[in-house]
């Protein structure tokens, strides 16, 4: 049943394997009970931190909200899994009410639910407003958000939980009707997190057990003092990682060329600067930092790589001051992470998990005694996201949001040089300290310039700049509510 169990929850997301790859285990019931279910999601960050400043969160019945205005959990989640087709549905206890302009917004959202069939999902919830005499006006289950759990595997949790992290979700057009249109169909929202258990009963006796005599002795046939032991005296397991050591491929020099990220440099060089030091240097727009240290296996796509150098960012006039050092990437197969340490007056935090790798299309094979990882792309992890926030606003960026790719080289063969110009990082493109200020923000579409670079420290310049945000958002949702009114 536990085994019957654990596939199924694996495939009723379509994120373990595909329908048609997982029958339903033999003797297994045609539906799963599901329980303790939790929904992780916070519908929105921008929403929630217009509401924060201009209005209140509250919830209840049995949700709560992460500190510092995070996301909301559901809890108490119960459902079924349908071993013949593979879907699932949960039902969460608790909802979240926004409050904002004196009672002209007022939107609550409760009896979440989740339901998926193989790749896809909805996210429906009932959705209470006011109408105009102060009446409330409930529309159940209301498709909010559609989820896309493509790409999506599930991790194991406590008490043998399936759980399936980041779930893509984005607005459908009945969700954008309930926020008065202020936002779009397609919109993206938060991800969300499922975590489901399985619920599992105890093994009953069989009666055919007990009357055939013949059916003890059977076990004792297995212990035979050979069987067991042939297995265990093969060192298959154990010799197969001995190429992993870096004999085959050692490195005798390296370079990992990254500039964090394009929109972020255009704020500096607006009225700051950079600054490269300790074994790194300004490689046009970007830096290279020298190599520590590697252990790299080519053929078992592994790696462990050290390097040297730090890069400064500072924006006097905004009392920026951060400092980048220690860089690491470890990668083992189509993923990595880039590891780092991060210094700003507040003092230092080492060995950040800062951001994810993508090395699916990377080629480790050796060219000319080089090993060329180029244009990896990346991504902020939540910690690598959370490095850039400050005590009022949070960070402008969140887990997932891209960043500069990084571009590796390693010299395999004694006497080789590494390459001159080990590129641009996969096609960024490259901003001197001279950009003029003119060309902040062209990247960000031009809104919110100096806030979309997530700088996040509470100066004035940044602050008022969020403020204006802010209050144009509270404009045009207090203007919509007043047409419809």
């Amino acid at each position: 049943m536990a085994l019957a169990a654990a596939v199924a929850t694996a495939a009723s997301l379509g994120a373990a394997v595909p329908a048609s790859a997982a029958p339903a285990p033999q003797g297994a019931p045609p539906t799963l009970e599901l329980k303790d279910g939790t929904l992780d999601w916070g519908f929105r960050e921008s929403f929630r931190k217009y509401i924060a400043a201009a209005g209140r969160i509250t919830v209840a019945d049995g949700a709560k909200q992460a500190a510092a205005n995070g996301v909301f959990t559901f809890t108490g989640g119960t459902g079924t899994y349908d071993t013949a087709t593979h879907a699932t549905r949960n039902a969460f206890e608790g909802g979240v009410r926004f409050e904002a302009h004196g009672g002209v917004l007022d939107i609550e959202l409760s009896d979440l639910k989740v339901a998926t069939t193989g790749t896809k999902g909805a996210i429906t919830a009932d959705i209470t407003t006011k109408d105009q005499s102060g009446k409330d006006q409930v529309k159940d289950d209301v498709a909010l958000a559609d989820l896309d759990l493509s790409k999506v595997r599930p991790g194991s949790g406590a008490g043998g939980a399936m759980v399936f992290k980041d779930i893509p979700a984005a607005l459908t057009k009945a969700g954008a009707a309930a926020f008065n249109g202020q936002y779009k169909e397609g919109d993206p929202l938060d991800p969300a997190t499922l975590t489901v258990t399985p619920v599992t009963t105890p093994d009953r006796p069989r009666p055919s057990d007990g009357p055939k005599p013949s059916d003890p002795p059977k076990p004792s046939d297995k212990p035979k003092p050979s069987d067991p032991s042939r297995p265990s005296g093969k060192p298959v397991p154990p010799t197969a990682p001995t190429p992993v050591p870096a004999g085959q491929s050692k490195v005798s020099d390296g370079r990992l060329t990254w500039g964090l990220k394009e929109s972020f440099r255009r704020y500096i060089n607006s009225g700051g600067g950079t600054k490269a030091a300790d074994g790194a240097k300004k490689n046009g727009g970007l830096f290279d930092f020298s190599l520590g240290g590697a252990d790299l296996d080519a053929k078992a796509r592994k790696l462990d790589a050290s390097f040297k150098g730090s890069v400064n960012f500072s924006y006097p006039a905004h009392q920026l001051d951060m400092t980048f050092s220690d860089l690491k990437v470890k990668a083992e197969g189509n993923k990595g992470t880039l590891v780092l340490d991060v210094t700003t007056p507040k003092g230092r935090k080492d060995d950040i998990a800062f951001a994810t790798l993508d090395l699916s299309r990377a080629d480790y094979t050796a060219k000319s005694g080089v090993v060329r990882l180029a244009a990896v792309p990346a991504a902020f992890t939540a910690e690598g996201a959370a490095a850039f926030a400050n005590d009022t606003t949070g960070s402008m960026y969140k887990a997932g949001d891209a960043i500069d790719p990084l571009d590796l080289a390693f010299t395999v063969r004694d006497g080789v040089a590494l390459p001159q110009g080990s590129g641009t990082g996969g096609g960024t493109v490259p901003v001197s300290d001279t950009t003029p200020s003119g060309t902040v923000g062209s990247s960000v579409g031009g809104t919110a310039a100096l806030a979309a670079t997530g700088a996040g420290v509470p100066a004035g310049a940044l602050l008022g700049a969020a403020g204006a945000v802010a209050a144009a958002g509270a404009a045009m949702l207090y203007a919509a509510r007043r047409r419809k009114a």
